[in-house]
């Protein structure tokens, strides 16, 4: 069933059922406090910011990480004072943005939201560089959001229980779309498979959404994707769903298990994204622009607009724990690439 394509690749060890992820979290919201708003100097003598300020999106348009920004940006807009101009480099896992960002003037105007994608890149390209991923210094954390599995309603399984029995009559007879190998997608869904005993072969994709595009057509007939991405197509259902990453189910829709709860225990693996500027960037346009986008995160508006799509906003968080979030995952990522023998590309 599907069109394959390309080689397949096996991944490692089951992961807690209660992460650091969920514990650090938690810590955060509850003792972050955030930044006051304030006239800022650039360097020049002129108040920050007197331009439009670029927001770099590491991730083709219509994915979680640009829903995330668009509705972010005219919010911090209006606290800025200046336009936030929202401009997608996709590619290789969210390298490209990130280095167009590490590379950009430490001066508050070029930022980048990325995602959990980033944190998994020096375990698995052979071609990053330790001095690229330290060249963005971290400002928020800002949205925690699961991966959902979803397939073509056509595929003859309705629950997770019945997946996982039909794909083991039929080994490396499934296919499932995730996009650029390496990403945060492409691994939960590996894990998955891992996790469950199965053999369902990976069709690679330039995108998320071009994978969530050929499911619903019916061409290739599961995926792991975001939340933000598949969700409106559950509710129509032109996809089903059958679990979704986080170790606990989301408000915005309680309906669907977790994969843990479905009929694979211990399984999570939640994506996030959040906020960065260059490395070298002023402490104080820092802290201008972390207090900004907590405010912008707190506001009940954007809040609902999240949490209706299944994800929920983190509107109390340090720069300093969203680095030490990011050390931890770029830890565990790396053992689970040694662990089940990876290839890196």
């Amino acid at each position: 069933m599907g069109k394959k394509t390309q080689e397949k690749n096996g991944v490692g060890p089951s992961m807690k059922p209660r992460s650091w992820f969920a514990a650090l979290l938690g810590a955060s919201l509850l003792f972050a406090p955030a930044a006051p708003a304030q006239t800022l100097s650039t360097g020049s003598g002129q108040a920050y910011p007197t331009r439009p300020v670029r927001l770099v999106v590491a991730s083709s348009p219509g994915g979680g990480t640009d829903t995330s920004a668009r509705i972010i940006a005219p919010k911090l807009s209006a606290l800025l004072g200046q336009q936030v101009v929202v401009e997608n480099r996709p590619g290789a896992a969210t390298l490209v943005g990130l280095e167009a960002v590490a590379r950009s003037a430490p001066d508050g105007y070029t930022l980048l939201i990325g995602n959990s994608s980033m944190t998994i890149l020096p375990a698995m390209s052979k071609s990053v560089r330790m001095d690229v991923i330290r060249g963005v210094t971290p400002i928020t954390l800002a949205v925690s959001l699961p991966q959902i599995l979803v397939s073509h309603p056509s595929l003859p399984a309705a629950t997770l229980k019945q997946l996982i029995a039909f794909a083991k009559t039929r080994p490396g007879q499934l296919d499932y779309a995730a996009g650029s190998y390496g990403g945060h997608p492409h691994l939960c869904m590996e894990l998955f498979i891992h996790m469950a005993g199965l053999k369902i072969i990976y069709v690679p994709y330039k995108s998320g959404n071009a994978g969530v595009v050929d499911v619903l057509a019916g061409h290739v007939p599961l995926m792991m994707s975001s939340v933000l991405t598949a969700l409106p197509h559950v509710r129509n259902e032109k996809l089903r769903a059958y679990g979704i990453t986080a170790a606990r189910r989301a408000s915005g829709v309680p309906d669907i298990p977790t994969i843990a709860e479905a009929g694979v225990p211990g399984y999570e693996s939640p994506q996030w994204f959040g906020f960065f500027a260059p490395a070298g960037t002023p402490r104080d346009i820092i802290g201008r622009l972390h207090g900004d986008l907590l405010r912008v995160l707190k506001d009940p508006e954007v809040r609902k607009r999240f949490g209706a799509d299944g994800a929920e906003t983190v509107w109390s968080n340090s720069p300093e724990d969203f680095g030490v979030l990011i050390r931890a995952e770029e830890a565990k990522w790396a053992k689970l690439v040694k662990d089940a023998g990876i290839k890196a590309q």
